[in-house]
């Protein structure tokens, strides 16, 4: 098969879906594999290397479009590059159809075999696919070393002939992925932390790794696959009330809190800005989908009249493009693999190739076009919801 790799052109995104190292894995296998010119320049990978491992550098994205059976990206394509966009190319990337249903509707029209990693099973066999986990982890770690820079104060305690200067107080929202490598960070750093998250299950894990949890009056907000579910309005009223006063002690909130397919919960309201000490900060990593504070300008970092510090910057892996591109490369060509054995098999172009097969959870759970339409049932539910 023939692989293609363009450039990333969403702005301010700066993965690449393959890595010299998996192209060189790639092509061990027999497959052919092409990447746009200047594709992993943003993650301090040049053309040179990718050469080195076997790949053919082709000019422009047309080039990679036309070209390639398989299309392996990290983000959808964009409005511009969806005209390139052959029938029957299968593409490969997190295209998040639940946050951007239209999208995926427009790849649909298109005539591509789509899946979106971000839709992968919580099952075992499908952990070293799982981008979300992967790109979570690099979330929360550089969450935190943000916080600590935009707090401008020092994480641990020091003891100095010029007294002492008490630790940094730390409150982590959401105990998943991102939050428990948040929590390990501000541990790291010498920080003291809370973690809070409404599953109770998750207790274990924050306080096995140095961190007080929180245990709060609010009912079990476990879901389906393990993630929170949505809470109900008087839910997240009472989530917010015994918030309350751990926020106003923190120097530094690192909310992670997020919902599959829905709006972020709102656990930090305007009040509890306001009643944050001047210098806190707010790292919100649920940006992307509204928030967890209802102040986050998703995008920028802002400063209230409070001296309160929100940054709702997005796309957070990409400040970090080569670790986060060698992680979801990983993820990609563990996926690519699978795809290749229970359905590719020994056809020799995707043209070729037969229906998704509907009896593996992978492929099923993570196919959202086929044959010109949306196959992925809650995607064409929520796309239907918009118009």
């Amino acid at each position: 098969m023939y692989i293609g790799v363009p450039r990333e052109r969403k702005p301010g995104e700066r993965r690449v879906a393959l890595v010299p190292e998996t192209v060189a894995q790639l092509v061990k296998k027999g497959h052919q594999v092409g990447i746009e010119t200047g594709a992993g320049a943003e993650a301090q990978m040049p053309d040179a290397l990718y050469a080195e491992a076997g790949a053919e550098i082709l000019p422009d994205a047309e080039s990679v479009f036309s070209k390639a059976e398989f299309l392996l990206k990290v983000r959808a394509p964009l409005d511009d590059e969806l005209p390139l966009l052959r029938p029957g190319t299968v593409l490969i990337a997190q295209m998040m159809p639940l946050v951007e249903p239209e999208v995926a509707g427009r790849v649909a029209k298109s005539g591509a075999i789509s899946f979106s990693l971000d839709l992968m099973p919580r099952i075992t066999r499908a952990q070293s696919m799982d981008v979300l986990s992967a790109m979570s982890t690099v979330a929360g770690y550089r969450a935190v070393l943000q916080g600590a820079l935009l707090a401008e104060r020092f994480f641990p305690m020091l003891m100095t002939a010029a007294g002492t200067i008490p630790p940094a107080k730390v409150l982590v929202l959401g105990a998943g992925v991102a939050g428990l490598q948040a929590i390990a960070t501000a541990r790291r750093l010498g920080g003291v932390v809370q973690a809070f998250d409404v599953r109770p299950a998750s207790r274990e894990q924050v306080e096995s790794l140095g961190a007080s949890f929180l245990s709060l009056p609010v009912q079990d907000g476990e879901g389906e696959g393990g993630y929170a579910r949505a809470m109900a309005e008087d839910e997240e009223e009472r989530e917010r009330q015994a918030l309350a006063e751990p926020v106003r002690k923190a120097d530094v909130v690192i909310s992670t809190a997020m919902v599959p397919g829905r709006r972020a919960p709102v656990l930090v309201s305007r009040e509890m800005v306001d009643s944050m000490h001047p210098g806190a900060v707010i790292v919100d990593l649920a940006g992307e989908t509204g928030g967890n504070c209802a102040l986050t300008q998703p995008g920028d970092v802002v400063v209230t009249e409070g001296g309160v510090i929100i940054d709702g910057r997005l796309d957070v892996p990409s400040t970090m493009p080569l670790p986060a591109s060698q992680l979801f490369s990983r993820n990609l060509v563990t996926f690519l693999s699978h795809a290749m054995q229970v359905w590719v098999g020994e056809t020799q172009r995707a043209a070729e190739l037969g229906p998704v097969p509907e009896d593996d959870e992978i492929l099923r759970s993570t196919c959202v076009s086929a044959g010109g339409e949306l196959v992925h049932k809650a995607t064409r539910e929520r796309l239907a919801a918009a118009l």
